[in-house]
């Protein structure tokens, strides 16, 4: 499978809502995702829930990109197209994938940059 046929004409949708990434200790009911390893717990809430987590870290000002298929877990290089693609835009991701789909979070004031480089491979960019 070639991911830039999954890419043309797929939907990107960009969140309304700004959220923040969060080193905490626990995870958090209103979290749009939380992950657990063996050394820490991040949770991405709302940008206004921050000041509810008890965090140690918080790395603010992300829109999440919402790539708006399924994809195929045969899918080889997915995500290595898009990070490509904005890296070449000097875009930094952050990136987190759903058992169907792919959620890629970057910089509010990098959206100028990211939604051109994602326009390329052929998605429709929306809000």
């Amino acid at each position: 499978m070639d991911p830039t046929e999954f890419l043309q004409g797929s939907t990107v949708r960009i969140s309304e809502e700004t959220y923040a990434v969060c080193r905490t200790d626990h995870s958090h009911p209103a979290a749009f995702a939380t992950v657990e390893d063996e050394t820490e717990t991040t949770v991405v809430v709302e940008h206004d829930d921050v000041g509810s987590v008890d965090a140690s870290a918080v790395e603010s000002g992300w829109k999440r990109l919402t790539f708006e298929m399924d994809l195929p877990f045969e899918l080889v290089g997915f995500l290595a197209t898009v990070a490509t693609a904005l890296a070449e835009a000097d875009v930094s991701v952050f990136v987190l994938s759903s058992y169907t789909t792919d959620h890629v979070f970057v910089k509010e004031n990098d959206l100028d940059a990211a939604v051109p480089q994602l326009e390329q491979l052929g998605c429709d960019v929306t809000n």
